[in-house]
């Protein structure tokens, strides 16, 4: 019997369920025993994702064939550290407040690593490790946050379908389309019977 072959964007892209601790932000945050989540999982809540060559991010035909086919057509690197990012405290404190985009948010990592935190059907946490070449799409209307690892720093390429717009809804704004449109199409959607009661 043959093993299945590894995906190849579980080198750069791992997912486990978080436990309920209030320790620093930037630890795995594993439940005892681990619970992983597979990346299969994650595209069953929109969450999709690649491995791509980080360091050759500006020829890569992939990458540019992903942005064609998306129409990602805005482009900008950021890199979330202490020394780098202006008012950082201030700013990773802002970024890990449970939120939603009205838009996608799209996050390819160039260097170092990070945590991209989503809720599932059951609005329980799922962690998405995301390390060097790995890109992750979160789906508009999807709450969710980010925090760095213990590493302190990541280095990533945020693309955009035309002029970017930041702006985060913190939790709850349940009344947005765009969140209507998520709990629509992906938590009622096959999961009836463990739809979230969205004023929880």
């Amino acid at each position: 019997m043959v093993a299945p072959e590894k995906d190849p964007r579980e080198e750069v892209i791992q997912a486990w369920y978080m436990d309920d601790s209030d320790e620093d932000q930037r630890l795995p945050h594993h439940r005892e025993p681990k619970e992983f989540v597979s990346l299969d999982q994650l595209s069953e809540l929109g969450v999709l994702s690649w491995k791509l060559d980080a360091d050759n991010h500006e020829t890569d035909a992939e990458l540019k064939k992903i942005r064609e086919e998306r129409g990602y057509s805005y482009v900008d690197l950021i890199e979330v550290c202490p020394e780098k990012l202006p008012n950082y405290e201030e700013k990773i404190k802002s970024f890990f407040e449970e939120h939603l985009h009205t838009d996608e948010e799209i996050r390819y990592c160039l260097g170092g690593s990070g945590y991209f935190d989503v809720r599932d059907h059951n609005d329980h946490w799922i962690r998405v490790w995301v390390k060097k070449g790995g890109m992750i799409v979160l789906p508009a209307g999807i709450y969710h946050r980010f925090t760095l690892d213990t590493d302190n720093y990541i280095k990533a390429m945020r693309l955009f379908v035309g002029d970017p717009v930041w702006t985060p809804f913190n939790r709850p704004h349940d009344h947005l389309p765009a969140r209507k449109e998520y709990v629509q199409a992906f938590v009622n959607k096959d999961h009836s019977d463990r739809a979230v009661d969205a004023a929880a």
